[in-house]
């Protein structure tokens, strides 16, 4: 059976243009009332900022065949046991009967702060997984085949984001790929070494203009951590399900 991805990339646009705009919005709303946030926060405590992607992803469901499936998403519904904290909550979850399918986790990246909110980024998605997968190792989640996990970041498309940045490490040799390498490329080093070293099943990395709050423009930084691949192998992951069940 053919994997279902959606209409790619029209509704990833239309997701991506609801995106800029919602942060765009929560600006102005902060702006207006008199009051705002240090750096960038009030674009991101405007709400869930990245719904179009969790939208699109949960139409996979049902449409790869498991109709049988529930998906959920609100807030005190897809919070999960962890193994080195207690819970951990995350954007989306996919069961089917008592069986956790799916774990997924949806972020954005933007300035002007690049460098701390990178660094923010890259620490909460490997704790993330290193107590995700230990917590299964461990048998929180029953027995059964592996949960998928997957992780979405998108970054912002700017000229602070794209400027080759300083790696100094005084004791040892930073690693090659980190030296002069951007904000971009630097997180797309690790969505693809996270799906290397099997923390992550799937990793994409979104990179968008504010522009795109018009047109829903969007590029990818690597056919490894497209948008597009990790839609498809979450697709196999459910359709996998589908087909052990027959």
């Amino acid at each position: 059976m053919a994997l279902i991805i959606g209409n790619y990339p029209q509704n990833i646009k239309r997701s991506i243009k609801r995106f800029w705009q919602s942060r765009l919005a929560a600006v102005k709303k902060q702006a207006a009332a008199g009051r705002s946030d240090q750096g960038n926060r009030s674009a991101v405590t405007g709400g869930k900022n990245l719904d179009g992607i969790a939208d699109i992803c949960a139409k996979l469901v049902p449409g790869n065949g498991l109709k049988a499936a529930t998906i959920h998403r609100q807030k005190r519904a897809v919070v999960l046991p962890g193994y080195f904290r207690p819970t951990k909550q995350w954007d989306l979850l996919v069961t089917l009967r008592n069986r956790l399918i799916a774990v997924l986790e949806f972020k954005s990246l933007c300035g002007p702060s690049f460098g701390n909110n990178a660094n923010n980024r890259c620490e909460e998605a490997l704790g993330s997984a290193v107590d995700f997968q230990t917590a299964v190792k461990e048998g929180a989640f029953g027995d059964g085949a592996k949960p998928f996990v997957g992780y979405l970041l998108l970054i912002e498309d700017a000229e602070k984001s794209r400027r080759p940045v300083q790696a100094i490490s005084p004791h040892f040799e930073t690693n090659s790929r980190f030296i002069r390498a951007s904000y971009i490329e630097r997180m797309n080093v690790l969505c693809e070494r996270m799906m290397q070293e099997g923390l992550y099943d799937a990793a994409a990395l979104i990179v968008s203009p504010k522009s795109g709050a018009g047109n829903g423009e969007f590029t990818s930084a690597s056919d490894a951590t497209s948008c597009k691949r990790f839609l498809s192998q979450f697709a196999g992951r459910i359709a996998a399900e589908v087909a052990a069940a027959l």
